[in-house]
C-alpha cells in the first residue's frame, strides 16, 4: 500500500506541472557551468481570480503581465545560493526569437529588466537575463499572484519575524514588528509591497528572499509532510500555480525546494545583485562584481560576492 501511494501520488503530482516554457526557443546561450541554475518568477498574473479576488488581495485590474520579483537559485556543491534580480534593473533587451512568431526580433535597448517579459513572456525573460549576467539557466519556474497566497493558506500560514513594521495602500499591507503568522493575503502584501520604503526595490526582493525562505521551512515541518490533509492540499495548490520549462521533473523542483530551505537555514547565501548605482531611476548592476559573482557560480566555486 506504501509503494501504491507514493508512486501514485508521484504520477498525480508531477500531472499538475504545468511546463508551458520552452527554453529551446532562447537564442545564443551561453555555455552551462557547474551545478544547477534556476530562474524563479512571481508574476502580477490575475489569471482566474474574480473582481472579489482582486479586491481582496488588492491585486487591481492592469491588462497584460509582468514580473514582480525575479531570482537566481543556484544549486552546487559548495552551498546554495539565493540572488535577487531587482525589477528596476537598468538592463540591455537584447536581440530574441519570438515565442509565437519564431522570428528573430530586436534588439531592444536598455530598459528595466521587468520590461523583457511584458515585450514576450518568460524566454525573453531567460535571454535577457543570460546576456547580461553570462549564466547559463537551466530551469524556469513562474507562479502568480492567486497561486502564490493559496499555497500560503493550504500551509496554514507562514510564521516571519518583521524587523520593523509598516503600511501600503498599494499592497493592504499593514504590519507590526515583531514574529507573527501570515495567511496568504497577508504574505502577498508583504512580498509585493515597496513605496513604504526608501530603497523600495531592494527592500522588497531582501522581504521576499526572507519570506520565501520562511515557506520553504514551513512546509518541510513534519506537520506538513506527515499530514496527509495538510500536504495533498499544499502539492495541490503549489503544483496547480507553477508554470515551468519542459525539461523540469519533480526531482528537479524538489531539489529546488530543498535548496531554498537550506538557504533559510544559513547553509547557503543569499544577496541582491550588486549594485554601483542608478540611470533614469533605474539600478545600474556593478559589472565587476556581477562578473566575479558568475566565475564563482560557474565553476560552484564559494561564493565570496556581497550584495545590498
Amino acid at each position: 500500500m506504501l509503494v501504491v501511494t507514493t508512486v501514485g501520488t508521484y504520477f498525480w503530482a508531477d500531472s499538475k506541472l504545468n511546463r508551458d516554457v520552452d527554453l529551446s526557443k532562447v537564442i545564443d546561450r551561453p555555455e552551462a557551468g557547474e551545478g544547477t541554475n534556476y530562474l524563479i518568477v512571481g508574476s502580477d498574473s490575475r489569471a482566474g481570480m474574480s473582481a472579489e479576488d482582486k479586491k481582496k488581495l488588492h491585486t487591481g485590474s492592469a491588462e497584460g503581465q509582468r514580473t514582480d520579483s525575479m531570482m537566481i537559485l543556484h544549486v552546487g556543491g559548495n552551498g546554495d545560493t539565493l540572488i535577487s534580480l531587482p525589477r528596476d534593473s537598468n538592463v540591455t533587451i537584447p536581440t530574441f526569437k519570438g515565442s509565437e512568431s519564431g522570428k528573430v526580433k530586436g534588439p531592444l535597448g536598455t530598459n528595466k529588466l521587468n520590461a523583457a517579459y511584458a515585450f514576450d513572456g518568460p524566454t525573453l525573460l531567460v535571454r535577457t537575463v543570460e546576456y547580461n549576467t553570462g549564466l547559463h539557466i537551466d530551469h524556469y519556474v513562474e507562479i502568480g499572484f492567486a497561486g502564490f497566497a493559496n499555497i500560503v493558506d493550504a500551509v496554514g500560514g507562514v510564521e516571519i519575524d518583521i524587523d520593523k513594521g509598516f503600511k501600503d495602500k498599494y499592497s493592504g499591507a499593514d504590519f507590526q514588528s515583531g514574529k507573527q503568522t501570515l495567511d496568504g493575503q497577508q504574505a502577498l502584501a508583504f512580498v509585493r509591497t515597496r513605496h513604504a520604503f526608501a530603497a523600495s526595490d531592494l527592500q522588497r526582493t531582501k522581504n521576499q528572499q526572507k519570506f520565501l525562505s520562511a515557506l520553504a521551512h514551513q512546509v518541510a515541518t513534519p506537520s506538513t509532510v506527515l499530514n496527509p490533509f495538510k500536504l495533498y492540499p499544499t502539492l495541490g495548490a503549489g503544483l496547480d500555480s507553477l508554470t515551468v520549462d519542459k525539461d523540469m521533473s519533480l526531482w528537479d523542483l524538489a531539489s529546488m525546494f530543498w535548496a531554498m530551505k537550506g538557504v533559510s537555514g544559513g547553509d547557503g547565501t543569499s544577496m541582491n545583485m550588486p549594485i554601483s548605482g542608478s540611470a533614469g531611476g533605474n539600478l545600474v548592476w556593478d559589472k565587476a562584481k556581477v562578473k566575479t559573482l558568475v566565475d564563482e557560480l560557474n565553476n560552484d566555486r564559494k561564493v565570496t560576492v556581497t550584495g545590498d
